[in-house]
């Protein structure tokens, strides 16, 4: 079979050889051969999927949808199909708490918002919720960190963390500098600040308190050109106490992590990249035209080592053997007018933080009255949820998840968390989180991290804090199905680099001048152009629609609409054994676009093998030829049925039903490597005797309007 199709095929065999297992066995599959079945992964016995949580001051957007979470539903449901769906997890939610929040409900005060904080919080939360159904996104629960019913678990785990920290010596009470507007009399949160990032070589020009918006770490008193956004004037800088996560202790802990990393096919190179950018030394860097003043005060600095400009550079480099001399030489360039910028390096990671919208934090020492600083305890959330989740299957009367006890799910050897997230991510997922887990000696598994790279809007980084305004993921929906978009956005291999999304219903760009008008037609309007949102849909439409309606229609014609009485021949059964076998595996390594790259590849040769077969099998008049032919066609599309479930699903379960099997059945990667005739046999009785549903003429699996 040839590697042409619309789901990024030319990377689909790139990863089938990969030698990858986790921690617990596959049991042999009915139907395949010892051979066959060492070539197949192992899978673990229980999976957390998770996602990086949106903030709750405002909807879901494209990327958020698109980057994040139909990647995760693809992983989940497919996971759900492999080891069953009482071993699979899938939650996430609103970040309820922190300055963005506290920002946003102020702004919308300004504009007459009558609503609480919390009120703000739940229209936020219950718009991404419904923005998430509408795109079939199968989590356990979405709930919110500040929202029952996970909002009390989520503070008492809380308090536990930080608890647990401090008695372990890893909290380290700082008086750092915060920004104050004298105009309004108050501290500022991160997001009442912003100005430009001081970190060498971002070129954010919206930075805030002490990040800025790719993600980059750094000290309020290193913001360039810091403006308060209460007020519009500079705010001064004040002394406040707070608690600090002592993470530079980690360094070496987190560079074994990256090697091992770097030898697991589970984790893609920008993790191990980024999180090694964080581990550098400290360093300084200083325009050469101020060389001689910083003459004049190096011998008063802590030791460090000069490195000279490199050609086509005009700044040299100092460096440190610690964060803490960096910060002591900070004050001595600071009082000798000597301007500098700073490099990426390990620094404490801040716990606590001074405003009032926030989980609360644990009287520690003589502090009392902070919050939690929003983004160290969404590195938690996932397992307050996971305990929120269990808690409620639990009470249920049929509980449906194979254990309650979440250590079961995260901290047993046979148990896997995926964590799923963009890019801008990685520090807190990567770099913060194990070496917290690590602190904590709880015997947390480290995540594994799937981070995927930008994805962008007609060939432009969007975001909802940019001046490119990205559109809203429930806006998509009144041009496209939600099943056009999944497809599409699973193809663009976002694992391996930033790819552009450019729907052709939004494309305002010009693509031509009207000859007779002389007027520019909008790419939206021109017919001739084709929709790049829509190229997987010609597949879904035509080639995967026309083989399931060959095989119904072939039934309703030659077999009373029942299952032929034969079982598919050799060559359909390895060729579909090869095919979910490397579907397997790419789907396990969470290569969504190569794993559907062989689902594609299987039902364009199942279709062209059964036009040619039935056609040969009628022009001779051979109906037993014409059975083998059609009992082929069925196995195919029950193959490719099971692959391409994770990502349209509605459709598949369509076929399934149609079939008339039941889902769990038909789904279950236990009975993967049998087809339809078998599958009757499972149901007790005879294929001849399993009767389908009957389809009308023209009949459409997949329907485009």
């Amino acid at each position: 079979m040839s590697h042409a199709g619309f789901f990024n095929s030319a990377q689909a065999a790139s990863c089938a050889h990969t030698s990858t297992s986790f921690h617990a066995g596959t049991a042999p599959a009915r139907g395949l051969s010892a051979s066959k079945q060492a070539q197949r992964m192992t899978f673990p016995k229980r999976a957390v999927i998770t996602c990086g949580m949106p903030y709750g001051n405002k909807n879901l957007h494209f990327g958020h949808i698109g980057g994040v979470f139909v990647p995760a539903d693809f992983f989940a449901r497919f996971m759900r199909d492999r080891i069953g769906a009482e071993n699979v997890v899938f939650v996430s939610g609103t970040d309820c708490f922190g300055s963005p929040i506290m920002e946003g409900h102020r702004k919308r005060e300004q504009q007459g918002y009558a609503g609480s904080i919390l009120d703000y919080v739940k229209e936020n939360h219950n718009a991404q919720k419904a923005a998430l159904d509408a795109y079939g996104i199968s989590l356990n629960l979405y709930l919110g960190s500040g929202l029952e019913p996970a909002a009390h678990i989520h503070q008492e785990l809380t308090y536990r963390v930080l608890e647990r920290l401090h008695s372990r010596g890893y909290l380290t009470k700082r008086s750092t500098k915060q920004f104050f507007d004298t105009t309004y009399n108050q501290l500022l949160n991160g997001r009442q600040v912003i100005g430009r990032c001081p970190v060498r070589g971002c070129k954010s020009e919206k930075a805030y308190a002490d990040e800025c918006d790719l993600g980059h770490q750094f000290d309020p008193e290193e913001l360039i050109a810091p403006v308060s956004q209460l007020s519009n004037t500079t705010p001064e800088l004040r002394y406040v106490d707070n608690w600090y996560f002592d993470l530079p202790r980690f360094q070496h802990e987190l560079e074994e992590l990256c090697g091992t990393w770097d030898n697991d096919a589970l984790v893609r190179d920008v993790v191990s990249q980024t999180v090694r950018e964080s581990l550098a030394a400290p360093v300084m860097y200083i325009q050469d035209k101020f060389r001689d003043a910083f003459n004049s005060v190096a011998d008063t600095l802590p030791q460090h080592t000069v490195c000279e400009a490199q050609k086509g550079q005009q700044s040299f480099s100092v460096c440190f053997a610690n964060w803490e001399d960096r910060d002591c030489a900070r004050g001595i360039l600071e009082d000798a007018h000597i301007r500098f910028r700073t490099g990426k390096t390990l620094l404490p990671f801040r716990i606590t933080g001074n405003i009032s919208w926030g989980v609360k934090a644990p009287a520690l020492e003589d502090t009392d009255g902070l919050t939690v600083w929003c983004w160290p305890e969404s590195l938690w959330a996932p397992i307050s949820f996971t305990q929120t989740a269990l808690e409620l299957d639990k009470a249920q009367t049929n509980p449906q998840l194979s254990t309650h006890d979440w250590k079961q799910w995260w901290c047993s050897d046979d148990s896997n968390v995926y964590q799923f997230m963009g890019q801008d991510n990685i520090y807190f997922y990567c770099v913060a989180q194990p070496a917290i887990w690590q602190a904590l000696d709880w015997g947390l598994t480290n995540d594994i991290p799937v981070a995927n790279y930008h994805i962008l809007f007609m060939n432009k980084k969007a975001s909802s804090s940019s001046d490119i305004k990205p559109p809203m993921a429930a806006e998509l929906l009144d041009s496209y199905k939600n099943w056009q978009l999944r497809a599409h956005w699973l193809s663009l291999a976002l694992d391996t680099k930033a790819v552009s999304f450019s729907p052709k219903a939004f494309d305002t760009s010009c693509s031509h001048v009207d000859k007779q008008t002389g007027m520019p037609v909008a790419v939206k309007d021109d017919p001739r152009v084709s929709d790049p949102a829509l190229k997987e849909t010609a597949f879904l439409t035509n080639i995967f629609n026309r083989l399931a309606r060959s095989c119904f229609y072939g039934a309703q014609k030659s077999t009373n609409g029942c299952l032929p009485a034969v079982d598919a021949d050799a060559l359909t059964k390895e060729t579909c054994a090869d095919a979910l076998i490397a579907f397997e595996t790419e789907a396990g390594l969470t290569h969504a676009h190569s794993a559907l790259a062989h689902a594609e590849e299987l039902v364009r040769w199942a279709n062209k093998r059964w036009g040619d077969d039935a056609k040969a099998a009628v022009t001779a008049g051979d109906d037993t030829a014409y059975a083998q032919a059609l009992a082929n066609a069925f196995y195919c599309l029950r193959a490719g049925t099971l692959m391409l479930h994770p990502c349209v699903y509605e459709q598949c379960e369509t076929i399934a039903q149609m079939m008339n099997f039941d889902a769990q059945l038909f789904f279950s990667w236990e009975y993967a490597f049998i087809g339809p005739y078998e599958l009757a046999q499972l149901c007790g009785h005879r294929a001849e005797e399993h009767q389908l549903q009957h389809i009308e003429p023209r009949f459409d699996f997949f329907k485009k309007a």
